[in-house]
This record gives C-alpha cells, structure tokens and sequence, in this order.
C-alpha cells in the first residue's frame, strides 16, 4: 500500500555543524569532546575572602561579591556578620557576548539602604590564562583589594580566572551570564546534570499456607485471603478454596522496588465476613534488606513466620503474639531485566543482578549542539517566551541539559557519554520548556516541547552522524512542529566478535524464558517501575520532574488511540502489500475452486458456549451487548463501558503494532537499515546455498526432520538462534509518535 509522502517541514535533514570530529587540529578538544561546536567562556571562581573590616557601627559586616564584565552581573549569596566568608561559587561569561577589556570583582557589604565598597579586583580580559581540560584546574590566588582610587584597601580575595570551554569541569556548576535575569533561588533549576535510575528489584512473594488461624466468628466457615503491600503497591491473593482455619493458596505475588530500600513488606491474613467487611486474622513486616536475592531459577528455601494481632485492651492497643503462623517463599529476582520503558524503546536490557551482566560492546557519544525554529511556550511581561532545556535517556543514565532563558534558538553544545551492552536498544532525547525559571508556582510543569528515538543498531561503528530532528507534539487539532533540534552521534564497538554474536542471545535475560511474566502482569510491574523511577528523579537537585520522566518513558503508550491503531493497520499492510499483489497475481492465473464439502465431520455444527465465552459472560457484559443503539444507559456506566472500551482497544492496538513489528523486521533483513544484521543474513544465505549445492535434498530433510523431532530433553526454553536473531531486526515503531 503506497503511503503518501512526508511533509518536507517533518522530515530528517543532514547538517554539517563545525564541530571536531574528523578534523584534524592541534586542540586537545578536538580529540575528548569533539562532537559538538567549541564555546569560549570566561570562568571566575569566588572562593573566599579574610580580614574584611568592619562597615556598621557594631564593627562587622554582611559581605557578598559582586563579578561585572560590562552589562553582565552576577551576585554571589551575602554572609550575615563575617569577616572571614566562603563562598565558592563560579561564574561562566559567554565570549561571543563580551563587549568590555576588563573584568571588575567587588566585594561590598549589604546594607538596608545603599550598600558599602568594601573592596574591588580588576582583571584585564588580554591577561587571563586559557586552561583546556585534562589540564589541572586552575589553583585560586589571593588578590588585595583596592578601592575605586586604585590605593590599597583592607582585606584579601581568593580568585582563580581562566578562558576555557563547556568542557571544564566547573561548567555545570556555574552561573551562566546568559541566565542573568534568574533569580538566586531558581539558579538550580537550570544547572546541567547527570541522573541515574534507581536499582530497580522484582519482589517475588510465594504465598503457601497458613496454620491455626483464629477467626473472630468461629461459627461460619473462614473465606481468608492474603493482602501484601508494599509502599503504594497492594495485591492480594484469591481467596482460599479450603474454607478452614488452614487454607491453602500456592500464590505468586509480584511488586516492584528501588534501592535503597525505604519501605518494608506488609502481609495481613484477612477474612472476608461480609460483602465489604475484611477481618484482619493476623499481621506480619519484613524488612527487604532481610530477603533472599535470587539470580536463576532455583527455588528458595520456605519459611515460616509468626503473626501478629493487635487488639484494644481498656483504651489501650496491645499486641498478641499467639500460634498462627503463615508459610511463604520470598526473594528479590535478580536475573529479570525490570522493565520501566515501552519494550518498543528500551534502552537497557540487563538483568537486575551486576553479577550477570556481559561486558559492554562500545561506547555512545551524543552531542547536543542545538535547537531553531523554537515555538513560544509561556508568556512573560506580554510576549511570548521558551526556557529550553533537553533531557537524553539511554540505560539507567539520564542527562540534562542547562537551561537558556528566554531563547527561540538556545546553543546547548553539551557532549555526554554512555557505555553500551546491546545495539539492540534506543536513546530518547527530549526537548522541554522550564516552568520554574522564574520562581513558577508549585503547580508549575515542564512544557513538553517534542522528543527523538535513535535505534542503535541502526548506526554504523565509528560514523559521526549530525542531523537535524524536527521536534513532534500530537495536540487535539493534529500534529505540530515546535522546533528542531541539531545532534551529533557516534556509536565505537569496542568489539566486533561480541557485537555480532549478541545477536544469537535473547533479548532479554533468561529468566524471561525460564518463568515468563504475564503480559497483564508485565504492564502492572512496568506501571509501579514508572511511578517509582519518577518519584526518585523528582527528589534530586535540580529535580527532573515527574511530567518529563513519564513523557521520556512513554507511560500512556499502552492507552487506546484510533490514529495509533490506524498506523498498526496500515504498517500491517504495507507489510503484506507485496504477498496480496502475489494473490492476486496468482488467483487471475488459477481460479480454479473446490466444489466438494468434506465428509469426513461425523456430528453437525452445534453453538458452543465455551468458544462463544456465553458460560462465564459478566451480567454487565450481557446488559452491554443487549443495550439498544444508540445507548439508553444512564452516562455513568456508559462512562464505565467506554473505560473498559479503551482498555481492551489498547491491548488489541498493541498486538497489532506487535504484528506490523514482525512484518517490518522481515523487511529489514535486505534493507540494510541494520546494517551488520544484514550482513549477518547475506553471509549466512551464501554459506546455506553453498551447503545445499553440495549436499542431497534427501540429507537435509533428513537431518531437519531429526532437529525438529528432537526429544524435550535437547531442548531448552531459550529462544532458538534464528529467533533470536530475528527479534533483534529493527522495526518503523521507533518513528511513531
């Protein structure tokens, strides 16, 4: 099916920045951190003053000091009552923007009205040292200070003053002079910084029995379940079918948790006496740090532990300790991979436990130069404004950007670095606008701007790719184009022998295989992962907001959309476009049909209501498919029907992206799209005609027929190599919005 054209403003444009890769030069930056534009900075590092006199008649002063190159200002904190501050505090000024030859320091001291000179250090702009990383920092010195009249003042400054560029090691730190308008209390908010997930565990809780229970009403038959929290996490098992003071359950209870471990196991034995009444038979708490960690599928050893009751005695709560007791097997699973991205986009695939990691493969750079075209996403003072800042997630390390203010074409010229274990996973690098520069309320949220994905395996070793990405944002009236954004790319294998043969592994570890996890449960596990990276991120400093974690993680890809579900279908086709042209091709040659029924069925048709789901049809699903059309419901369970709707919708609209993912990797075997994955297959297609050249049809049936056939002890649960390999083929889901 022949898809219409992309629009020339949406596609991929090639660019050619001037930046270091490949060229030859002489600068030691060109060689560390050349896949982005050199800046120039000058850097001023306030460390600290001493012997400061005193300005009030109390005979102390409230010092601060104040760093001027021509228009721009920056103000370090003021000390209440100190002679002797530290501060140590860098400020970054743009060359690009220096007007003026000198660089004027003062030192004042904050008064209620005006405040006093202290003292003031000038620097002339020719005389400043260039310093270029591995080069040591610079050591601070100290400078007398003078007064406006050039004589000597009391009191010393300790100052280091360098050139050098955004990769010194005080540029994320610094005060930037192109964010001179941010307040104090916001400089925070817009400093670059370097994140890193949380550890992420599966808890996997065996619920077995429970012994000598003691129901409160000893005259009806216990109905008694398990209710396990853990945090904001509760599940609960069924209820037991041996309605006695010792059922049984035999349950698997699954949750998601982060080191460190803040929250401990709650499990509580619970009764069901009453349509909404729940009797707690008894409590147990296990702390985490406690549990089993297991790497492989081995079980665990049972234990069993003692349940607590607390009971109000005289006003007073009091513990019993009596004989009940309950059976589990509890361990952290180690040799999972804890999904908390869309299987589609993942950027890390190892298991949880460092011991079985394989060793990484190369190395991803990625620059981040620039952005144009940018749209105004706030409004300040009545015009329209942008605070841009990127955000990059690829494996458990996240990146952010600084923030320029106030700028529809920010040059960010940032160049981070990740190790890289399998090119079968993507980097998502994403643009937002900071609602909290100028001291945004608490309800403040980062704008979303728009977002790329790039497929490793899509990328050739040791090419610098620089491209421009338009930037995407889906609204009610259609797609967007907020801006472009300009990066700089370049993925080295440190090895070729395990790169090509990380593609005969699963994809995910083998626990996966070995016990598999439900989809329903996966999409649960991978909803509470979600939620807790989130929340862990959004307590740093700067904190990377909950809004940007869950839009860089893709948390709503699994809700139901008409124009996602038309984009499976129509990938679906022009997968199959080619096969139906064969059909078609081949019906008009031979239309030749059957005219004889079978004979061979020895009962007639009858209506089956377990293939019709009639026997264990819900009544509200019977009410539903009896309603009249259109609906003559009252607009709260239609509201509860339309829910449900988009629930089930969105796992069919998952299974058919599955569907036209499988299509697409078939196709890309040729396409060259993965390159080394194409070579793998030609290579292989010549070696296998060359085998079959030589070698009877009869002797190949033969020995395929006996691999088939094999007996279940040579077989494994581990996909096969072939299949491997193919689940590693890259797919269109990456280009979807």
């Amino acid at each position: 099916m022949q898809k219409p054209p992309q629009s020339i403003d949406f596609a991929l444009k090639e660019t050619s920045p001037k930046i270091g890769a490949g060229a030859v030069t002489g600068d030691k930056l060109s060689s560390t951190y050349d896949l982005v534009e050199q800046m120039q900075y000058l850097y001023v590092r306030v460390v600290k003053a001493k012997d400061l006199p005193g300005k009030d008649v109390t005979g102390g002063c409230d010092p601060y000091v104040e760093v001027k190159l021509g228009n721009y200002k920056g103000v370090t904190k003021h000390f209440e009552k100190k002679n002797n501050p530290e501060w140590n505090q860098v400020f970054a000024f743009s060359k690009e923007r220096i007007q003026a030859s000198v660089l004027e320091v003062y030192v004042k001291d904050k008064d209620v009205v005006a405040d006093d000179l202290i003292g003031r250090a000038l620097f002339d702009l020719n005389e400043i040292p260039k310093r270029i990383p591995p080069d040591s920092p610079l050591a601070p010195q100290w400078y007398r200070l003078e007064d406006r009249k050039g004589d000597k003042a009391k009191g010393e400054l300790m100052l280091a003053v360098w050139m050098g560029t955004q990769a010194d090691e005080a540029f994320p730190e610094a005060w930037h002079s192109d964010a001179a308008s941010v307040g104090p209390d916001a400089v925070a908010s817009i400093r670059s910084k370097v994140y890193l997930s949380p550890k992420l565990w599966y808890v996997r809780v065996n619920v077995i029995e429970a012994q000598d229970l003691v129901p409160n009403d000893k005259s009806r038959f216990p109905e008694v379940f398990v209710k396990a929290m853990l945090g904001n996490q509760a599940l609960r098992t069924r209820i037991s079918q041996s309605k006695t003071i010792n059922p049984m359950w035999n349950e698997d209870l699954m949750f998601v948790v982060a080191e460190p471990f803040e929250e401990p196991l709650v499990l509580s034995v619970e009764d069901r006496v009453g349509g909404n009444k729940d009797e707690t038979l008894g409590k147990c708490v296990i702390p985490l740090h406690i549990v089993q960690r297991r790497l492989d599928h081995r079980p665990v050893n049972s234990r069993w532990l003692n349940l607590e009751k607390h009971v109000i005695v005289d006003g007073e709560k009091k513990e019993i300790k009596f004989a009940s007791r309950i059976h589990l097997r509890i361990c952290l699973e180690g040799g999972y991979h804890v999904l908390d991205e869309s299987t589609h986009y993942s950027s890390d695939l190892r298991p949880t436990a460092k011991q079985l990691w394989r060793p990484s493969i190369g190395i991803l750079e990625l620059g981040i130069l620039s952005a144009h075209g940018l749209m105004p996403m706030k409004t300040k003072d009545g015009r329209g404004t942008t605070d841009a800042y990127c955000v990059a997630k690829y494996g458990q390390k996240w990146i952010r950007t600084r923030t320029i203010v106030d700028n529809f074409m920010p040059r960010w010229n940032e160049q981070y670095t990740w190790e890289v274990f399998d090119t079968c996973t993507v980097i998502t690098v994403g643009v937002f606008d900071n609602g909290h520069v100028h001291g945004g309320a608490g309800g403040a949220r980062d704008a979303r701007i728009g977002k790329v994905r790039i497929r490793l395996s899509t990328l050739e070793a040791d090419r610098v790719y620089t491209h421009s990405y338009p930037l995407l944002v889906l609204h009610p009236s259609g797609v967007k184009k907020t801006g472009e954004i300009q990066l700089a790319l370049r993925f080295t294998c440190s090895s070729l022998i395990n790169m090509l043969h990380m593609y005969s592994h699963p994809l995910l570890p083998k626990m996966h295989y070995i016990h598999p996890l439900s989809v329903i449960q996966l999409d649960v596990l991978r909803h509470q992962a979600m939620q807790i990276v989130s929340t862990r991120l959004s307590r740093a400093e700067p904190p990377l907001r909950k809004e940007v974690v869950e839009y860089m993680l893709d948390v709503d890809s699994h809700m139901w959309s008409m124009r996602r579900s038309k984009a499976n279908f129509f990938r679906i086709m022009g997968v199959l476009s080619g096969l139906i042209a064969v059909g078609k091709w081949f019906d008009q040659i031979c239309n030749w049909r059957n005219p004889l029924t079978t004979i061979l069925i020895r009962h007639p048709p009858h209506m089956d209501t377990r293939l019709s789901h009639a026997d264990a049809a819900h009544p509200d699903e019977l009410d539903e498919e009896f309603d009249t059309f259109p609906t003559s419901r009252p607009s709260d369970i239609v509201r509860m029907r339309y829910d449900r709707l988009r629930s089930i919708a969105g796992r069919v609209q998952t299974v058919i992206g599955d569907l036209a993912t499988q299509g697409e990797r078939f196709q890309s075997l040729l396409s060259w799209r993965d390159p080394r994955a194409t070579t793998l297959f030609v290579t292989f297609c010549l070696i296998a005609a060359l085998v079959l050249y030589v070698t009877p049809f009869q002797v190949v049936a033969l020995l395929a027929g006996i691999y088939i056939l094999r007996h279940p002890r040579f077989r494994h649960k581990l996909p096969s190599t072939p299949l491997n390999f193919f689940r590693r083929l890259p797919a269109r889901s990456d280009s979807m919005l």
